[in-house]
């Protein structure tokens, strides 16, 4: 505690370059949180994805459809408890930028496969009765301002009617919530019955199943048996865990891992040497004063912890006024106005952040810290 008033003095010796390096410190803190808040956008649900459930894919591409009677056989398979399908609508609202997932499905299997989509019971008989029934999430419900009852125009760039027609019409019967805080709640689902028996093609194909297993830890035996059933048959496929799906899905924008280590690692070089450079001057400065200190019997291991203690201080002030200013900024919301199906900052990166903040603080520090604390008393005046 007897370094507080030593600390504080240091810092305020030169006011501007102190306030120059916290603000620097704090605005590298800032895009670590937005970078944080967008690869979990991006990620689409991949946190929350299921450790009992397997994707089955095409095994050439996504864009390949599957028939529907491999429901059957999948359910089938030893080790599969139940399995739906979904395909992908690609549809838009009113303007090509209005996008966000539309998928058909089987309403009872689906809501049971997903049981974190959280559907008043209500709304759920509702769908059951309403042919033309779609339920939507909370994000893109808000996004657009629907409510229950409205009436929901999509066009899809993929799929036709049998009169010709792109634009399809839904009625908004319910509204699901997620149960975690990282589930997608962006995506829109109608009845698959309605769809197959209007689309102008592709009649009982489907673009993907979900099968949930019995035992998480046979995955890998129960996608193998998926995969062997269909061999060499003509719509082949490929098996995956809900996570290796959703991650790849997410990769084809970009590999956020990646793109965020090499951003982050860019900004921290370039502020470990702007808080080094900040130690540097100040303890050149202050060469009188660590001899002081040493002739009224500060030890090189009291003078090492002092000058690390004033760099841990300021890194930690810095990174954790980035932190929280990033934390009130994206608790605002999406910035791009709904196109990210989830944006908040996880509670493992502010973690994160704060063991970055002090890393900083104990680098920075390290170089000038040692050499104040070799400086023998004679020659520290001397300098002085």
């Amino acid at each position: 505690m007897r370094f507080l008033p030593l600390l504080w003095s240091n810092l305020r010796r030169k006011r501007l370059r102190t306030l120059l390096t916290l603000l620097s410190i704090a605005v590298a803190f800032v895009l670590f949180g937005y970078l944080s808040a967008i690869r979990v956008g991006l990620g689409a649900g991949v946190e929350v994805a299921g450790r009992d459930r397997l994707i089955v894919r095409h095994r050439v591409s996504l864009t390949e459809l599957l028939p529907i009677r491999y429901r059957e056989r999948m359910a089938g398979l030893p080790g599969v408890q139940s399995v739906v399908f979904q395909t992908w609508f690609g549809g838009v609202y009113q303007d090509p930028r209005n996008f966000f997932p539309q998928m058909p499905v089987d309403p009872e299997p689906f809501l049971a496969m997903f049981p974190e989509y959280r559907l008043p019971e209500d709304q759920k008989r509702a769908w059951l009765r309403t042919r033309t029934g779609a339920i939507v999430g909370r994000t893109t419900a808000t996004r657009f301002g629907w409510r229950v009852g409205d009436r929901i125009p999509i066009l899809s760039q993929i799929w036709t009617t049998k009169e010709g027609r792109q634009v399809w019409e839904f009625e908004l019967v319910g509204i699901f919530d997620g149960q975690e805080r990282g589930t997608d709640t962006t995506a829109l689902f109608f009845r698959h019955d309605y769809f197959d028996e209007n689309r102008q093609f592709g009649e009982g194909l489907v673009g993907w199943y979900t099968i949930r297993i019995r035992n998480p830890e046979e995955a890998a035996a129960v996608a193998r048996r998926v995969d062997e059933e269909f061999a060499n048959s003509s719509a082949e496929t490929k098996t995956e865990t809900e996570k290796a799906f959703l991650t790849g899905f997410a990769r084809q924008i970009g590999d956020m891992g990646q793109i965020l280590t090499a951003i982050l690692s860019a900004v921290f070089f370039t502020i470990l040497l702007v808080a080094a450079n900040t130690m540097a001057q100040s303890v050149r400065e202050r060469t009188e004063e660590i001899g002081a200190l040493k002739a009224l019997g500060y030890t090189h291991g009291q003078v090492l912890a002092l000058v690390l203690a004033e760099s841990g201080l300021l890194a930690g002030l810095g990174g954790l006024a980035g932190l929280a200013i990033a934390g009130m900024l994206i608790a605002a919301g999406d910035p791009t106005g709904g196109a990210l199906p989830n944006f908040y900052f996880p509670a493992r990166d502010i973690g994160v952040g704060v063991g970055l903040a002090l890393l900083l603080g104990l680098v920075s520090g390290a170089m000038p810290a040692w050499q104040a604390s070799r400086l023998g008393i004679a020659e520290a005046l001397r300098r002085g």
